[in-house]
């Protein structure tokens, strides 16, 4: 069978490869109207009191209602949107903060990608799952989503369902993480820093941690962008250590090359350096950091315009099981840890 080929977009809205004929269909019949309209809807997103719960559902909304008139344009827009969001979020942080936070967090993220890993791979064969399709879910769930979906997939040569059946399930709990998150800290009355840890080792994605966070403070917004890059450092030694393994028998190919190096860490750590020793920088670097902040509610829009009525009928049963029992595993523990004082 043919299989998947890595595609240029690592965000989750991969899950808009399908498109189905009834909505193109919808979109010519209607005129310019959907196109209108999901433009108007974009540039809301960009209005101060829009937050980013909000945008996802929005997004969804209109994906689910009429249909995405842009599908290949979104698709290509929310990654490069994504990184220059999280580079301008690192204009308004202090670089010394965020090294101690990473440091801080370096142990967490090593100790819960391997746990994830062990439980995930787990799950996958008491449910038996799809064997690639196990590994998709899980390495979404251990590290950055999408992303690590998007890295994996050419490595063991998953076939194109497989990685839209991923996607989608990381997908559908990312939503949900965005919104529960927030409310649940407030409920159990976690610190700015509690929440930000918790978010950035429970959460799949860039864009949910980021956004979760931002709805709850700025301190926690530093934490959780901070150890969630260092999470996302780690997308290139799985991506290499899963090829190796995977790939026992199979024809070598060089799986280096195909790995994702999040490249865009690095600007984020520069903007917070020029920000943190340059004063004269401070002003303008909080008017890129406000600016970073629509950016990402806008992304999280073209994020959840990505998802398709096919993608959903492609979620099949033990997929999405396996990835809601490993995704409220994870978040439970690490809450857990975190209340009882274990990770703080």
């Amino acid at each position: 069978m043919r299989r998947i080929r890595e595609e240029k977009n690592p965000g989750v809205s991969r899950s808009s490869a399908v498109i189905s004929r009834r909505d193109r269909r919808t979109w010519v019949k209607t005129g310019g109207a959907p196109s209108i309209l999901f433009l108007l809807c974009a540039l809301a997103t960009l209005l101060p009191f829009v937050s980013p719960g909000l945008a996802l559902m929005a997004g969804i909304a209109v994906a689910l209602s009429m249909g995405n008139p842009y599908p290949l344009a979104t698709a290509r827009l929310t990654t490069p949107l994504l990184q220059l969001s999280v580079v301008g979020l690192g204009a308004g942080m202090n670089l010394v903060q965020v090294g101690r936070a990473g440091v801080h967090g370096f142990f967490y993220t090593v100790a819960g990608i391997s746990l994830t890993m062990t439980i995930g791979l787990m799950l996958g064969r008491l449910l038996r799952t799809g064997r690639d399709t196990s590994l998709l879910v899980t390495v979404g769930t251990a590290i950055c989503g999408g992303s690590a979906i998007a890295a994996v997939a050419p490595v063991i040569r998953a076939r194109s369902h497989e990685v839209s059946v991923a996607l989608a399930t990381v997908f559908f709990l990312n939503a949900i993480a965005l919104v529960l998150f927030p409310w649940a800290g407030h409920r159990l009355g976690l610190s700015q820093a509690q929440f930000g840890v918790w978010s950035a080792l429970a959460i799949h994605d860039t864009s949910s941690v980021v956004g979760a966070a931002m709805q709850y403070g700025r301190r926690a917004l530093e934490i959780a962008t901070t150890i969630k890059l260092t999470r996302a450092l780690w997308i290139v030694p799985v991506t290499l250590i899963t090829g190796m393994m995977w790939n026992r028998g199979r024809e070598a190919e060089n799986t280096a090359a195909k790995a994702k190096r999040p490249w865009f860490i690095l600007g984020f750590i520069a903007a917070a350096a020029l920000a943190t020793w340059i004063p004269a920088l401070k002003p303008p670097g909080h008017v890129v950091f406000l600016a970073a902040q629509r950016c990402l509610v806008l992304t999280l829009f073209l994020i959840g315009s990505g998802l398709s009525r096919g993608a959903l009928r492609l979620v099949g049963k033990r997929p999405l099981i396996q990835g809601f029992l490993l995704w409220v595993l994870m978040g439970t523990g690490s809450l857990a840890a975190i209340l009882v004082g274990w990770i703080g």
